[in-house]
């Protein structure tokens, strides 16, 4: 159930929903409508045939001369004969009487339907239900019923008929209502709705999907620009408002790299044009007498150096224009505490991966080099793992400290964040370390987070994909 209620609520789910929901109601109203114009064109077609009937029975009265007039008028043919007596009752059927009208003229008085008393029941052969003669106009010989049909009951029916023949006689005439066919079928076939509702169903799902496409691709670049901004733009193809969506998303990601461009170059114009002024006041501190003095100034001006030197490399972390390859992650990673146990660091390798993994190989190199110096200054060690879980490569970089407070493994991330009360000060460090450390993470797609170690010490856990970087 998760799984739908997870595509109902997007907006492919919301669109299928509005486009089945509105098939199936006009469907619904259209196979009504057509239902309601059939049984309507059956009874018209009825009605014809009634008349038809009429007519001929009355051009066969007007063409006979009397005496046997009257005694064709008497017997009468199936379906049609005169009335022994003048009928009065009945409800006019102006349907009938216009049919009449437009047949035989002036001659029609009016058509009502006649009353039960009105109505005997048809001669055995002519209209019986066993038999099926349904005189002229309506076919001869047994009748045969389709499934689902069937002759409709009740009491038996007819009209009566007031109208003058061509010599001013007046003639009233019994109309009897031959056995009607009645489909028992529902007004709304069921089979048809559902095969309606299904197509309905499949056109909804697929053109949800195409609506719903250039949305989900757009959220997918949207996510992956903070860890490339150089990559490609999207393709600027389709609907208008989707070629309006992708250029100005196109036009927003030109506008960050170039703000970020001029941040890094104004940081590094900064840090250079500050190296000549530092190097000269470091020079004119030599010759400070004072010697204690002259060792906290001169500190001062070394933590001064190492904040520029560490504002450059948090702008730098953000510089995406390495290229991505395919690099051995357990080479990269030895190279790398080989250079560190070379300098004399206490550095050590605790497993291996045996992957290849795709990333900028630099960022990565320096984003574990900042976890390294982290470990090292503040844990006395690092302990550097890799190894293969799931769809992902993970490496572990554990020091053997005390630490960090569980709510604050998170805050340690932010610029300038330092753990006073757990970590000395006297270590060095600005706070931008693992702020420069999460941000290379990023530049390779990664994870970076920070954990207590059940045994003790902080562990940093970068976690990369193993599939190519999107």
């Amino acid at each position: 159930m998760k799984p739908v209620a997870s595509f109902l609520g997007s907006m492919a789910g919301r669109i299928f929903l509005v486009l089945l929901v509105g098939f199936g109601l006009f469907a619904t109203v259209a196979l009504s409508a057509a239902g309601a114009a059939r049984h309507a064109y059956m009874e018209r077609l009825f009605l014809e045939r009634l008349a038809d009937r009429t007519q001929e029975f009355v051009s066969v009265l007007q063409s006979t001369p009397e005496p046997a007039r009257s005694r064709i008028a008497r017997q009468g043919t199936p379906g049609v004969r005169a009335t022994p007596a003048r009928r009065t009752g009945g409800r006019p059927d102006p349907e009938l009487t216009r049919l009449l009208k437009a047949r035989l003229g002036a001659a029609v008085v009016a058509a009502q339907q006649g009353r039960p008393q009105d109505c005997p029941p048809p001669p055995e052969g002519r209209f019986g239900p066993g038999r099926g003669n349904l005189g002229p106009g309506f076919g001869e010989g047994p009748m045969r019923l389709a499934p689902g049909e069937r002759f409709e009951g009740g009491p038996s029916r007819c009209w009566i008929v007031d109208l003058r023949l061509a010599d001013g006689e007046a003639v009233q005439l019994a109309i009897d209502a031959p056995p009607r066919m009645r489909d028992r079928s529902p007004l709304l076939d069921p089979v048809f709705l559902a095969v309606i509702v299904l197509g309905a169903a499949v056109l909804a799902f697929l053109l949800a999907r195409m609506t719903a496409r250039p949305l989900m691709e757009l959220a997918r670049a949207a996510r992956g620009l903070g860890a490339d901004l150089d990559r490609s733009p999207l393709p600027e193809a389709g609907p208008t408002e989707v070629r309006e969506a992708a250029r100005a998303f196109n036009a927003m990601q030109g506008e960050l790299r170039r703000h970020l461009a001029q941040r890094t170059q104004m940081l590094a114009a900064i840090t250079h044009d500050l190296q000549t002024p530092l190097t000269r006041l470091r020079l004119r501190l030599e010759k400070v007498k004072d010697a204690e003095l002259r060792e906290r100034l001169i500190a001062d001006l070394a933590a001064t150096q190492a904040l520029v030197k560490e504002g450059l490399d948090f702008a730098r972390s953000a510089d995406v224009a390495e290229a991505i390859v395919t690099a051995d992650l357990d080479a990269l990673i030895g190279a790398l505490v080989e250079d560190e146990a070379d300098a004399g660091r206490p550095v050590s390798v605790a497993g291996a991966s045996h992957a290849d993994v795709r990333v900028r190989p630099q960022a990565l190199r320096r984003c574990l080099v900042n976890l390294i110096d982290n470990a090292v200054k503040y844990g006395g060690s690092a302990e550097v793992s890799a190894a293969i879980e799931g769809a992902a490569a993970v490496i572990r970089v554990r020091d053997h400290g005390p630490g960090i407070p569980e709510d604050r493994l998170e805050e340690v991330f932010e610029p300038l964040v330092r753990l006073e009360e757990s970590r000395s000060r006297e270590t060095g460090g600005s706070g931008l370390g693992l702020t420069i450390a999460r941000g290379l993470a990023n530049r390779n797609g990664a994870q970076l987070i920070l954990r207590n170690h059940p045994a003790g010490g902080a562990e940093a856990v970068l976690t990369l994909p193993l599939k190519p970087a999107a």
